[in-house]
């Protein structure tokens, strides 16, 4: 019998492929219908499924090596069971090799004729013996190729990232991404401090740390329970969220009795730090155009205990009322984005995206910029941001934007963030956190003044 986490790991990824959907909720449906499946096997499972998706391309270079049939060629749902199988041998130590050769053939037995199980069989079974020693590309023949290959990551985007960053660089982050973060968490400090919220997590995480700029961020490593499950998260005292987004927060700067607007709240990770910041005194607009996202982000919000903000179903592409221009002090945009810049929490990301999309994301970050800019009012402040490192989501939809709003002005005035001004905010005042340089998600940021 195939091991449970194995056959869940091969159901996402197939499911990824086919619907097109993303790993995490199809890992908790998967989860849903198996509700005997203990701990170990569900982490398991979501480990292969995230190394897979991490490890893809280095993974079918090895297969084409392997294989006499062209990968193209091979059914999707026979190839995800040849990459399950050569993930466990090249890359999880503690799984025998011939158990991860046992299993993909009984998997290909179950949905694949005969002379497809003979198939698997035969490249799983030359996998074991010699894929550890299959030569990858060579940094010297071709570094853009070698980067792709070795660090799985999309060929056009290794591209454009050698282009602009250089070789060694581009090789740093690709590792970077691939590595798996830590589990990032906000002291809700209406509640509780930094300090106390540790001292309460000591019995259900093997190690914290502080966050390196945030001063109410901690990160976690070696989970002994699921967060749902840890009593101080059911309390409120806490909210998961990563370093970048918790900076994002500080470079609004919200202050207590103003009116703010979370635009893309999805969520509701940023707008439960905005009421934090703001002493959950003032009024705070959460809007998103998916109700099922605003009724998590409600429940989210009774759980923290915050009272001051308010929900608001609506579409960025559709007018907002006249009455509503310049009754906001602040604004924030977390613009839909390509999330280049969060591979290493979501690596299925890298296959989804193509080159193309940048320019269309970024068409729609400007018109959605320009449909906000009006609601702000004057003095008022607004940050745009995006998890992406790419400047035609970035720097160039700023400079776009303020070509034609001539109200709008980049503010380079301190805003208290300690002393993250200095790494993460250049001298044209743009916001820029980097997975290989600060450990956290990469976020690209600015905030605007109203003239």
């Amino acid at each position: 019998m195939v091991a449970v986490s194995r056959r869940i790991a091969l159901s996402v990824l197939n499911g990824v492929d086919d619907s097109n959907d993303f790993p995490e909720p199809l890992l908790h449906r998967a989860f849903e219908r198996e509700p005997q499946i203990i701990r170990k096997d569900r982490a398991l499972a979501t480990e292969l499924v995230y190394g897979v998706l991490r490890h893809r391309s280095r993974l079918d270079w090895v297969i084409c090596q392997l294989s006499r049939t062209p990968i193209r060629k091979i059914d999707p749902s026979v190839l995800n069971i040849i990459r399950l199988g050569l993930y466990q041998i090249l890359f999880h130590s503690r799984i025998p090799p011939s158990a991860a050769v046992n299993d993909s053939v009984e998997m290909a037995k179950s949905r694949a004729p005969s002379w497809v199980v003979r198939f698997v069989n035969g490249v799983m079974r030359s996998a074991a013996r010699r894929a550890k020693e299959i030569p990858l590309p060579d940094y010297a023949d071709d570094p853009v190729q070698a980067i792709a290959i070795r660090e799985s990551h999309p060929l056009w985007l290794v591209k454009r990232w050698v282009e602009r960053l250089g070789v060694e660089v581009t090789k740093t982050l690709c590792k970077a991404n691939n590595q798996v973060p830590p589990v990032t968490v906000r002291a809700n400090t209406l509640k509780v401090s930094r300090q106390d919220l540790l001292n309460s997590l000591k019995d259900h995480v093997r190690q914290m740390t502080p966050t390196r700029f945030s001063p109410e961020g901690l990160c976690l490593r070696g989970l002994r329970r699921a967060i749902a499950d840890i009593p101080s998260f059911k309390d409120g005292w806490f909210q998961v969220q990563d370093e970048a987004a918790q900076l994002i927060t500080y470079l609004l700067d919200p202050k207590p009795g103003e009116t703010v607007l979370d635009a893309c709240a999805g969520f509701g990770g940023k707008t439960g730090h905005i009421a934090q910041r703001m002493k959950d005194q003032g009024k705070i607009k959460a809007m998103e155009n998916q109700s099922w996202k605003l009724h998590q982000l409600q429940t989210s919000l009774e759980r923290l205990g915050i009272s001051a903000v308010a929900t608001w179903h609506h579409d960025l592409s559709e007018s907002f009322p006249v009455a509503l221009f310049g009754t906001f002090d602040r604004i924030l945009l977390d613009a839909p984005c390509s999330g280049l810049g969060v591979l290493r929490r979501n690596p299925d990301a890298k296959w989804r995206k193509s080159e193309m999309d940048l320019t269309r994301l970024g068409a729609d970050q400007l018109r959605f910029l320009g449909c906000v800019a009006p609601l702000l009012r004057r003095g008022g402040r607004l940050v745009y941001c995006v998890c992406s490192l790419e400047h035609k989501e970035g720097e160039y939809v700023v400079e776009d934007f303020l070509k034609n709003q001539a109200q709008f002005v980049i503010d380079r005035e301190p805003v208290g963030l300690l002393d993250v001004d200095e790494r993460l905010i250049d001298s044209s005042g743009f916001f820029r956190s980097l997975p290989h340089e600060h450990d956290m998600d990469g976020f690209f940021a600015v905030r605007l003044k109203k003239l």
